[in-house]
């Protein structure tokens, strides 16, 4: 069991702190350097968070291409049956994928993308799922 805090609560303090006391006391190009190192710092914690997505978006690939494998090699595969036009949108589960994978990078990459949120709204109600009053609930 790990002790408090947790790595994202580092993580979370370390931005913060470049983003105050440090550029504070930094000249202007330093300052700028140290701002863009907690956008960094922002970003892998969103990555982090959203690794569990990866694992959905793995287990549907598998179940696109019927067959198991590491994400990067499924992708590869399905990228192939979608050149050679073996597979296109009408395969059950790939414009799902695609509208999932989607959202879950700019969630990580631009989690302020204002077009975001309403693009999860249209794919749950596509899934018929209920639309929830936080869209990014696990984003840090």
């Amino acid at each position: 069991m790990q002790d408090q805090p947790s790595p994202d609560a580092i993580l979370a303090a370390v931005a913060t702190w470049l983003r105050g006391t440090a550029a504070a006391a930094l000249p202007p190009h330093a300052k700028f350097e140290a701002k863009v190192a907690a956008g960094v710092i922002d970003l892998v914690r969103r990555q982090i968070a959203a690794e569990p997505s990866e694992d959905d978006e793995t287990k549907i690939l598998s179940e696109i291409l019927g067959e198991t494998g590491e994400q990067e090699s499924l992708t590869k595969r399905l990228c192939a049956q979608i050149e050679r036009g073996e597979t296109d949108l009408s395969t059950p589960a790939l414009a799902e994928l695609l509208i999932e994978t989607t959202l879950n990078k700019i969630k990580i990459d631009q989690p302020e993308f204002s077009a975001a949120a309403r693009l999860r709204a249209l794919a749950q109600r596509r899934r018929g799922v209920p639309l929830q009053t936080n869209l990014n609930s696990r984003q840090p």
